[in-house]
């Protein structure tokens, strides 16, 4: 008895001993997704002493249940059981040879599968130190399906304006499941369900809900798919169909007698297009001079009163018939004619003929200026000073009729400056001919009054050609008021003068 106590100590020792130098190290866990390939890991550690490996065992360990997967034997070799035989196999070659190598025997997972997912157990057994083993947790993960639908191809508008499913969006068998998001302009609500499979996969639907009308027609819809850390977006275009919208266009108020070229068109929105327009004229019928051409009304020559009325279109596409309607009254003068008293509106000029205007205004102005300067100079050379300051060139004004005042001796070769023929022909003043002193041609005095009369500021007498200078005078002496100087030089009365 004491015998065998001993013994079962000793082999206690031992196996503790064994514990504290072996060792199977494996991940704790490891993932991967359907249809991939995925390590599982399995090294022993075996310290010195070294220990005989007498067998190396894979399990799955599912629901509390073990379940051998493959084993590797010094002697026996490798074996691979179903249903893990056509997708299992070790890493290491060695450990498929005659003398194997059993340190790694590291397994291999081809095309996964959602069954795949449990527990495994890598199990050594040795000599003389019994079991080693340890444990990786395998998770299996699917992608899921996403796919975004219309409810129906073409979604037609009520006039109940009642909500209805328009869109669908489907993440189907996904494994975690995933999340459904919706971006859209559009206002209407989104329901949510999870289905979850016998495989283990969840599907996740979603429905969006609006009142369709014209204005969701060709509205965007966008189904956001989140899966773990991916992001998948699909979207769908929403087809509705309406009735027309239809309203007349044309007639601008401005209708009035014998205006030219006038005509009403029916516009419709509408989906589908609109097939049939239908015209009609309210309490009467369509003038004489109109002309159909489809949607639009021709009215052919000038307006008359007989244009006046109420226009109706009928606009027809394949969900039903909608009407727009026009008054047209005729006025007998344009309503944009501006009345007695009214501002007329000027046109806008642009900014090429504002500058040209500027630039005109500017140059005529100069040329204003140029005009009335030298107006000024020519006024005031011949009008310069006072009454008094002046000098009589061509007379002085007070000879009697027939008179000749006494003009100094002139040149017989009296020279001219080169104007008219008429100046070159000089009178023969105090000529010694056939006239006496005093006396002269009545041809020769009339043309002498024709010379004009003016006078020049002395202190300017410089400024004048030589034909002026030819006619100055000499110094006049100073004759009283009431005296007046006759043609011989003398002076006499005013009383005298008008006897």
């Amino acid at each position: 008895m004491a015998l065998c106590v001993g013994i079962g100590v000793l082999l206690l020792a031992l196996h503790i001993q064994a514990g504290n130098g072996q060792s199977v190290q494996m991940d704790s866990s490891k993932s991967g997704f359907v249809g991939t390939q995925v390590e599982l890991r399995c090294i022993f550690i075996n310290s010195n002493p070294p220990v005989k490996i007498s067998q190396v065992t894979w399990q799955k360990l599912l629901n509390g249940t073990k379940q051998n997967v493959a084993i590797a034997n010094p002697a026996l070799g490798v074996s691979v059981l179903p249903p893990f035989k056509e997708r299992v196999s070790f890493k290491q070659a060695a450990v498929r040879h005659r003398t194997p190598s059993l340190e790694d025997t590291t397994i291999v997972f081809s095309n996964l599968q959602l069954s795949d997912e449990a527990a495994y157990i890598c199990e050594y057994t040795t000599f003389p130190a019994g079991n080693r083993e340890n444990m990786v947790n395998l998770t299996v993960f699917a992608r899921p399906m996403t796919r975004m639908t219309l409810t129906t191809p073409t979604i037609v508008a009520r006039a109940q304006k009642r909500k209805m499913t328009v869109a669908t969006c489907i993440s189907a068998n996904g494994k975690p499941p995933s999340v459904i998001k919706w971006d859209t302009r559009l206002k209407g609500e989104a329901t949510f369900q999870e289905t979850r499979n016998q495989n283990g996969t969840v599907t996740v639907r979603s429905n969006y809900l609006v009142a369709p009308s014209r204005e969701t027609h060709k509205q965007k819809l966008t189904c956001i798919v989140t899966y773990r850390n991916e992001k998948i977006a699909d979207s769908v275009v929403l087809n509705v169909q309406y009735e027309p919208e239809v309203k007349i266009e044309g007639f601008d108020g401005n209708w009035y007698l014998n205006r030219q070229n006038v005509q009403l068109t029916c516009r419709a929105d509408a989906n589908p297009p609109v097939t049939i327009y239908q015209w009609k004229l309210l309490n009467g019928s369509l003038p004489s001079n109109v002309e159909i051409r489809n949607n639009t009304l021709f009215f052919k020559g000038p307006v008359t009163y007989d244009l006046a009325g109420t226009y109706v279109c009928d606009a027809t596409n394949g969900i039903g018939t909608r009407t727009g309607i026009v008054d047209v009254n005729i006025t007998e003068i344009p309503n944009n004619q501006p009345n007695e008293g009214d501002e007329i509106p000027q046109e806008p000029h642009n900014a090429g003929a504002a500058i040209g205007g500027a630039v005109g205004g500017v140059a005529l102005l100069g040329v204003a200026a140029i005009l009335l300067f030298v107006f000024l100079r020519r006024r005031q050379r011949t009008f310069k000073g006072d009454y008094s300051t002046k000098k009589h060139v061509f007379g002085n004004g007070y000879s009697k009729a027939g008179g000749l005042p006494a003009h100094p001796p002139i040149p017989k070769n009296l020279q001219y400056p080169d104007d008219s023929d008429d100046e070159k022909k000089p009178a023969q003043i105090g000529s010694t001919g056939g006239f006496e002193a005093g006396e002269r041609d009545f041809d020769a005095e009339a043309e002498d009054l024709k010379r004009p009369y003016f006078t020049v500021d002395e202190g300017e007498s410089r400024d004048y050609d030589e034909r002026t200078l030819a006619f100055q005078y000499d110094p006049e002496p100073e004759i009283a008021d009431d005296m007046i100087s006759q043609t011989d030089g003398s002076v006499i009365s005013k009383k005298e003068w008008y006897v």
